[in-house]
């Protein structure tokens, strides 16, 4: 019978005698019914994944025994997201889970002229990613900054390719053309109302390439998650 994994996360996962915690716990025992003996398996997020064994089970505690099964190199090459949030924690939610879920390495959140959202609670959206990470067996969790000026993040940012996507300009060329395969690369989406063209200017004399993605008018959550499929299917070309 053909049996579907059920993936937990701890970032301290160790092998050897192993203690969920206890919402976790509760999770396995009495939602999933598992019982002494049973197997689970367990990722810390960093390309680990562990074979648990339940060695003790009750609401409260769950103590397993990690055994590890396999490890994988993070994603390669790796892709940066760097996004300024919308003012929709919904639409921001929507689009960590898909992004997670398709192949991602590194969210960076920033605020710029035109920016909806000023504050954001990073820890929030982190469990909303685990949960998408667990939900397609993948074992490496993205990470996830707390909100930067966007002008810092544009002069410090460490990439092979970098790509600012914004509407105004001729000078533009499709991301889908623009982007090299087999390069760590970066693409930066802007709010709502786009990036100002100070920004854009900003942008360009940091090395970063301005880049169309289509004719259309995208949201923000949307162009985010174009980028991400492009840049999984150039990986292909």
């Amino acid at each position: 019978m053909f049996t579907v994994m059920q993936l937990f996360h701890h970032s301290n996962a160790e092998e050897g005698a192993f203690t969920l915690p206890q919402d976790e716990s509760k999770h396995v025992v009495r939602v999933l019914r598992k019982s002494v003996g049973d197997l689970i398996h367990v990722t810390d997020g960093k390309g680990r994944l562990f074979e648990a064994t339940i060695a003790e089970a009750n609401k409260n505690r769950c103590e397993l025994d990690l055994k590890l099964k396999e490890a994988s190199a993070p994603m390669d090459p790796a892709l940066s997201l760097v996004i300024a949030p919308t003012k929709s924690s919904d639409r921001m939610e929507w689009l960590l889970e898909k992004a997670v879920e398709i192949g991602i390495s590194r969210v960076v959140l920033v605020k710029s002229a035109h920016s909806e959202r000023q504050k954001v609670k990073p820890e929030r959206w982190e469990r909303i990613m685990i949960s998408a990470m667990k939900q397609s067996l993948r074992y490496h969790l993205p990470e996830i900054s707390e909100i930067q000026d966007l002008s810092s993040v544009l002069g410090d940012f460490q990439a092979d390719q970098k790509f600012i996507a914004h509407c105004d300009g001729d000078d533009r060329l499709p991301f889908i053309k623009s982007c090299k395969p087999g390069l760590s690369t970066a693409i930066a989406i802007g709010p709502e109302g786009d990036f100002s063209s100070e920004e854009v200017e900003i942008a360009r004399s940091n090395g970063w390439k301005g880049v169309t993605l289509g004719d259309r008018r995208l949201r923000t959550e949307t162009a985010a998650l174009v980028s991400i499929d492009a840049f999984q299917w150039i990986q292909q070309m």
